[in-house]
């Protein structure tokens, strides 16, 4: 195995030029190819100066890699003729021929929906990351995301907040933690997920990496959720990719007047799914056959659906609070209370996870 994985990395230094030798592939494995003579690979139509490239490329680059792989049983080098390879990816243009991975890579045999947006996020957006992909993950299925402040991390946490699975895709190396403050998720994700990128462990962050990464987010998966994005974002380039690669693209509608819900608006006006729940999603991708929910998740998830219910139909403070910001003295307005009373409903529904304090007043968090 590690002769092939060997092979497959010198192929992947040689960048586009690489595709060449996968012509050869058809009834050998690769490593069996690159062992061949120099004038059996004149015959097959190679040139001298491509097996001279071939050669050229460091030893020990590889054997870094291979060192790197054999570290640690989490480790994973996986190439295109791995078992592991996805196939979902294979689909697409320009597929890594090598994919580098921490975690449980049969994770990649599993289906996936892709949740990513803005890195600024609003309450609104974080707390629609969160539940969608919390009740996504409960479902079965793999919520893939970017790692990436905001909407990402919300994502990942909230599958891992149901127990479920989530991969996180890399624009660094799978041994670079970016952003920092992602440690203690990365950890988490490390030892119940999946970590995965297509640049050696080591690599830092450039610019250049995340529109790659987006496109193998896309790839992965059945289908894009976007759950906030500005115009022009990163989002939005996921979702062109997604359309590109046959996937379905579904999106979260949010207020007017946020810029950061107007990429949303945009790829919805040009054929984007509008989705209000889970189920949205799911009837569309037909993936019930699937999917099992536990009855404890269902029970669980069925109090919690009552309780949120009861909450917002019995509580005046909560049906005056808009998903917008709403000031403290609209509510005492609306409610007609005291501005002591208005107070201390206010922290005890903050307490509860319903409503969240932001510049200028509250939000509501959950819908009914």
């Amino acid at each position: 195995m590690d002769d092939t994985t060997r092979a497959w990395l010198r192929i992947k230094q040689l960048g586009l030029r690489s595709r060449k030798w996968m012509q050869q592939l058809t009834y050998r494995s690769l490593d069996k190819v690159l062992a061949d003579p120099e004038h059996k690979l004149l015959s097959y139509g190679f040139k001298a100066q491509d097996i001279a490239e071939l050669n050229s490329i460091p030893h020990d680059l590889i054997e870094q890699q291979i060192v790197w792989q054999q570290s640690n049983p989490a480790h994973h080098i996986i190439h295109w003729q791995h078992p592991a390879y996805p196939e979902q990816l294979k689909q697409i243009a320009s597929a890594p021929f090598v994919l580098y991975a921490i975690g449980d890579i049969e994770l990649l045999k599993q289906p996936q929906v892709a949740l990513v947006g803005s890195r600024n996020a609003s309450h609104y957006g974080a707390e629609n990351a969160f539940c969608f992909a919390r009740d996504i993950a409960s479902k079965g299925l793999v919520v893939t995301s970017g790692f990436a402040s905001g909407i990402d991390g919300q994502a990942h946490k909230g599958a891992l907040a149901a127990n479920g699975k989530t991969i996180a895709v890399f624009g660094t190396g799978v041994d670079v933690i970016y952003p920092a403050r992602h440690k203690a998720l990365y950890q988490q994700i490390a030892q119940t997920g999946l970590i995965l990128s297509e640049f050696e462990p080591g690599t830092q962050p450039r610019p250049k990496h995340f529109p790659r990464r987006n496109r193998l987010i896309s790839g992965l998966s059945l289908g894009v959720l976007v759950v906030e994005a500005a115009p022009k974002s990163g989002s939005l380039i996921t979702a062109k990719y997604a359309l590109e690669q046959g996937r379905e693209v579904y999106a979260i509608p949010g207020s007017i007047h946020d810029p950061r819900t107007l990429g949303c608006h945009q790829i919805i006006q040009q054929g984007a799914k509008l989705v209000t729940q889970t189920a949205d999603i799911l009837n569309e991708l037909s993936v019930w056959h699937w999917l099992s929910e536990p009855a404890e998740i269902a029970e669980n998830s069925e109090k919690m659906q009552k309780s949120h219910k009861e909450n917002f139909t019995s509580n005046e403070l909560l049906v005056n609070l808009d998903y917008e910001v709403t000031s403290i003295d609209e509510l005492v307005a609306r409610t007609q209370q005291s501005i002591e009373v208005v107070l201390s409903q206010l922290l005890d529904l903050e307490l509860q996870g319903l409503i969240a304090a932001t510049s200028g007043g509250y939000i509501r968090l959950r819908r009914e």
